[in-house]
């Protein structure tokens, strides 16, 4: 997974795209970076550039305005603030060919990293927020709570659809890196994955952090459903499954099965065909997002006979001084907690 770590915002410009107006409500000037907006500015595109929601994707090869107004700014023809407002007109068009996608404020934001410059385009939906209203009745004050429909998200809170492009180049593996959350009535209502397959134009391919990730859920998945009251052998899985993927630069779920499952050849293959049936790839091998793996495992989390929550860092897992799993011998295991000196409830 290409991480960005480095970013600075060059500049940004904000259209109001409102369902209840006849047409998009165009900027003519680019947001004034002071200190305050420029963090909150900031910290929503760190946070979107490490949702782990955020997925690889290419470019459909048929003409696409997104791509080509990108493009332009990107390369230097075009200025932020002409490409902005087409890129505001184009997502306007389809909020109201979808039947009243919800009204935002389309920020375009154009950043530089250490992979490059990047043009970021973000859909930002109204918060409902509440304020109040004073009235003054009979010459008197009245004081009520009113909703209001125009907040922005707060920085703390996650972006729900957004796209970060790059400028072309014929070796690169993706084009651009894809948000697009949708909860279950929006994709009745407006078409599955407009944002993706309407707007940018562009395809999800996998990038190393989701096979990792997708191949780790469907190893702990079968461990859950198919080792079930034999918590010795599912200790022992999950013990070798984190081995490999701290040592190894690649999986190979099929060499994995024979380690896993010695002379157990009908348990290696039950392993192979859940791991695959789960939708991961098993022929060759999976390359392992190293960083995604020590985020993962910075934290051990157990829940225990389904009434007993422990959470422990790593380092206290590996810790045979503090921590240890005893094999009984019957499938069960005793886990002990060693040498506690101090502990407080909660």
């Amino acid at each position: 997974m290409e991480y960005i770590k480095e970013i600075h915002i060059n500049e940004a410009v904000l259209h109001v795209l409102d369902n209840n107006s006849g047409e998009p409500l165009l900027n003519e000037y680019t947001i004034e970076l002071n200190e305050e907006i420029y963090k909150f500015l900031l910290r929503h595109v760190e946070r979107c550039l490490k949702d782990e929601e955020l997925k690889y994707a290419v470019f459909n090869e048929e003409r696409n305005i997104v791509k080509d107004l990108s493009q332009e700014y990107l390369s230097g023809e075009n200025d932020l603030l002409e490409v902005s407002k087409e890129l505001a007109r184009q997502m306007f068009v389809l909020m109201r060919s979808k039947g009243n996608i919800p009204s935002c404020d389309l920020l375009v934001i154009s950043i530089s990293t250490e992979h490059g410059p990047m043009l970021g385009i973000m859909k930002m939906d109204y918060i409902k927020n509440y304020t109040h209203s004073i009235d003054f009745v009979e010459e008197k004050i009245g004081i009520n709570i009113v909703p209001q429909f125009t907040g922005l998200p707060a920085s703390s809170q996650k972006i729900q659809k957004c796209a970060f492009i790059k400028l072309l180049n014929s070796e690169q593996k993706f084009n651009l890196m894809v948000i697009d959350k949708s909860n279950n009535k929006e994709k009745e209502e407006y078409g599955s994955n407009y944002f993706i397959n309407s707007y940018l134009g562009c395809s999800i391919i996998d990038n190393e952090r989701d096979m990792t990730k997708a191949f780790v859920n469907a190893a702990e998945n079968f461990t859950r459903n198919k080792l079930k009251e034999n918590a010795d052998t599912q200790e022992i899985v999950r013990t070798a499954i984190k081995k490999k993927l701290k040592e190894e630069e690649h999986i190979d779920v099929k060499a994995l099965s024979e380690d896993l499952f010695k002379n157990q050849y009908e348990a290696q293959q039950d392993f192979i065909e859940y791991v695959s049936s789960s939708g991961v790839e098993i022929e060759g091998k999976i390359p392992v997002d190293k960083e995604w793996v020590s985020k993962k495992l910075k934290r051990v989390r157990l829940k225990i006979d389904s009434d007993i929550d422990l959470y422990l860092k790593e380092e206290t897992y590996d810790d045979r001084s503090r921590f240890e799993i005893q094999r009984n011998g019957d499938g069960s295991i005793n886990i002990i907690l060693k040498h506690v000196m101090n502990y407080i409830e909660k």
